[in-house]
């Protein structure tokens, strides 16, 4: 139980889990049952006018459903859907079915859960590794996470990477690119490689993912790669491209895109300047530096970029 002693909360544990951890899995199980009964009630409701010959309900309730285990954010939870027959037929005399968009048939786990393993899997967890790390998170029974799914979300992971990755960019025009490389601790023995990632702004304003790909150290030729990738994928060159000071974009930047305008970023550009500073100057020049972005003379506060 939780109990309040002073300024003090002291949480027991139960089965080794925390009671916070409890409250939240029996939470989000109510949640989960009183949606499907909702959905339900919804479902009977919208056809309660329909009857056979004899005047009784076509659709209506038929108790639940075999309990399974779900694995959600809270974690595993068991659960019991309401059942629902439906005796109408089609204009093809097939009989319709009543199937939950909340929680469809065969579902074991939640497509949130399943965001999180590309993240463990980018923080260098191996697949037989997943099970451990999610069982602290979920519950020693987090079902649909065993090695062979992660095997093949992995897999599918992959091909989506790739179609992504050779997908034509003929038909697309960017005004303002910026550019970064991330890094992320994970296991990669002594190369010190990151992610180079670049997004793009169309003439309407709107920004989308251009690439994602390996780099080592931000270098020249990793960014040559990549900008000779997108130039053969039908991109064309934009109006400007913004990034931090790493040389290596910027060599790459003169010799695949020659007339693209260089265009330094103010985050990193704010950053430079702070650590130039007695750490007691850095709020009152921080708020000046804004400031100064933020003058109509400084170009749009939205792209932020600052000549270089």
């Amino acid at each position: 139980m939780l109990r309040v002693a002073g300024d003090e909360a002291v949480v027991e544990r139960v089965d080794g889990r925390s009671l916070l951890d409890e409250i939240a899995r029996e939470g989000a199980h109510r949640m989960l049952v009183a949606a499907l009964e909702t959905e339900v009630a919804a479902y009977l409701e919208a056809h309660r006018e329909e009857r056979d010959d004899e005047g009784h309900a076509l659709v209506v309730r038929n108790g639940k459903g075999r309990t399974r285990r779900v694995t959600v954010g809270a974690g595993t939870i068991p659960v019991s859907a309401p059942r629902v027959n439906d005796r109408r037929t089609d204009a093809h005399g097939e009989r319709r079915r009543f199937t939950s968009r909340i929680l469809p048939p065969y579902m074991r786990r939640s497509p949130k859960v399943a965001e999180v393993l590309p993240v463990l899997y980018l923080r260098g967890l191996s697949t037989g590794e997943f099970r451990e790390a999610l069982a602290a998170l979920l519950g020693e029974d987090a079902v649909g996470l065993s090695a062979t799914n992660i095997a093949r979300l992995t897999n599918e992971w992959e091909t989506e990477y790739r179609t992504f990755q050779n997908r034509s960019l003929a038909d697309r025009d960017y005004v303002y690119v910026w550019v970064d490389g991330v890094h992320f601790k994970v296991r990669l023995e002594d190369d010190r490689l990151c992610t180079l990632v670049m997004i793009g702004v169309r003439p309407d304003g709107t920004k989308e993912l251009i690439a994602v790909d390996d780099g080592y150290r931000e270098s020249a030729e990793s960014w040559k790669t990549v900008l000779r990738d997108l130039k053969r994928r039908g991109l064309r060159p934009p109006v400007v491209a913004v990034g931090d000071g790493a040389l290596g974009f910027w060599t790459a930047v003169r010799d695949v895109w020659p007339k693209t305008r260089e265009q330094r970023d103010w985050v990193h550009k704010l950053g430079n300047v702070l650590d130039k500073l007695p750490r007691r100057l850095q709020p009152r020049v921080k708020a000046a530096l804004h400031e100064v972005r933020g003058h109509p003379g400084a170009g749009p506060r939205r792209h932020c970029p600052v000549r270089r």
